[in-house]
């Protein structure tokens, strides 16, 4: 049976594809990431796993230092993969441990880069990731396409809280994908259907046009409604037949005296005949379609080869931990590492977090407690105070009678 069990773990962790980075910052970082010298006031990573984690060694991380900073780093992959003919997965976890009101915490996957001249203008592949500011908190799913970085015309929203996240992008040789959150799905889809990487394939036929008899109006009047006959549409308002005039009004002092107004209680508004469905309408006209001539397939999109993953960011906050970063061809192998690195610390990190703000109040509580005890003996103080000099005011006012009266 023991033999068994060992087999059976072996095959869950055996890799059937190939592991391009596998990067848990179990040590040093820095002798194989490689801080860019594109601009001197940099922000600085730190190793670190921060301020509450499951495990401190399985927990280490990059950890941005310094706000209001950009931020680039990069690594090498152990070989550079070429998506075009095998799955690309890229997964990696983010900590805004910080509660970041505004900065990314995406990642890049780049080729042939100069890692000491890494920067906002460095082209990419791909920018997958997180990204906030205020009350806009999205994932990018960014590819590149003939220079041209493609967003993604659909949404996910980054969850909002401080713990750690897993984000996981797969895109398939035939140009399927998905997006997932904390192994979640949240998008799928075809990459030329959710991307504009092309031009349309039809467009509207520029000498077609709307036929002179084409009747576009959905309702029209009813010529057979008839406004009632005891339809009162105005006035809107009448003199107030029970107002008098003041017996102490002066017309040379006061001015002339008008009758107030009151809204005619017979009033029913401007009448309008109802409207029928128009019998001649035809809907909305629209061109017809044609091939557009500047469309053309192209099968290489979502194919290219990348050597490095890097992070190129502004934060206005700073403290976002970065972990597990994976690249790999291997869907299962994927699966797996998440369960090894991520799932298997996320419950725990949740309870530390919970014992953490927990202590937090606590001591909160106490130090509200404690400022509340100090003010009341300080006025109880000042009390005893002001009421002793009451009281020698008093045995003055006292011994100053006692004197008159002799």
């Amino acid at each position: 049976m023991k033999s068994l069990s060992l087999l059976s773990a072996f095959a869950l962790t055996a890799v059937t594809g190939k592991v391009y980075l596998e990067e848990q910052f179990s040590s040093n970082p820095f002798d194989r990431w490689i801080v860019s010298k594109a601009k001197s006031d940099l922000g600085e990573f730190k190793h670190s796993a921060g301020a509450f984690f499951a495990d401190e060694k399985e927990n280490l991380g990059l950890q941005t230092s310094q706000d209001a900073r950009f931020y680039a780093i990069s690594t090498a992959l152990d070989e550079p993969i070429n998506s075009a003919d095998k799955d690309l997965v890229l997964q990696f976890s983010v900590k805004f441990e910080q509660d970041i009101d505004c900065g990314g915490g995406y990642i890049k996957l780049l080729n042939d880069l100069d890692p000491e001249k890494f920067d906002g203008s460095s082209p990419y592949n791909v920018m997958f990731g997180p990204d906030v500011c205020g009350s806009d908190r999205k994932v990018h799913v960014i590819i590149s396409y003939k220079g041209d970085n493609k967003l993604t015309k659909r949404y996910v929203s980054v969850p909002n809280d401080v713990l750690t996240h897993q984000y996981t992008l797969i895109i398939h040789p035939d140009k399927k994908y998905k997006v997932l959150v904390d192994n979640e799905e949240k998008l799928s889809g075809n990459l030329l259907e959710d991307w504009d990487f092309l031009p349309p394939k039809e467009i509207d036929d520029p000498e077609d046009k709307k036929p002179d008899n084409w009747v576009e109006e959905e309702y029209i009047v009813d010529s057979e409604d008839k406004k009632p006959e005891d339809w009162v549409d105005g006035p809107a308002t009448i003199p107030d037949p029970e107002a008098q005039k003041p017996e102490d009004w002066n017309d040379e002092d006061d001015g002339s005296w008008e009758v107030p107004v009151i809204p005619n209680p017979e009033y029913k508004g401007e009448w309008k005949p109802k409207e029928i469905k128009n019998p001649d309408y035809k809907g909305e006209w629209k061109p017809k379609k044609i091939p557009n001539p500047e469309y053309k397939e192209d099968d290489t999109i979502g194919q290219f080869t990348s050597s490095h993953v890097g992070f190129d960011l502004w934060q206005v906050k700073s403290g976002t931990i970065f972990d597990n970063i994976l690249v790999t061809d291997d869907v299962e192998y994927a699966k797996q590492f998440s369960q090894d690195h991520y799932v298997a610390f996320k419950e725990a990190e949740e309870k530390v977090k919970e014992e953490k703000d927990k202590k937090e109040e606590e001591a909160e509580e106490a130090k509200r407690k404690a400022e509340e005890e100090a003010s009341a003996k300080e006025k109880a103080a000042e009390d005893a105070e002001k009421s002793a000099e009451e009281k020698d005011e008093d045995s003055e006012d006292l011994k100053e009678d006692e004197e008159d009266e002799l």
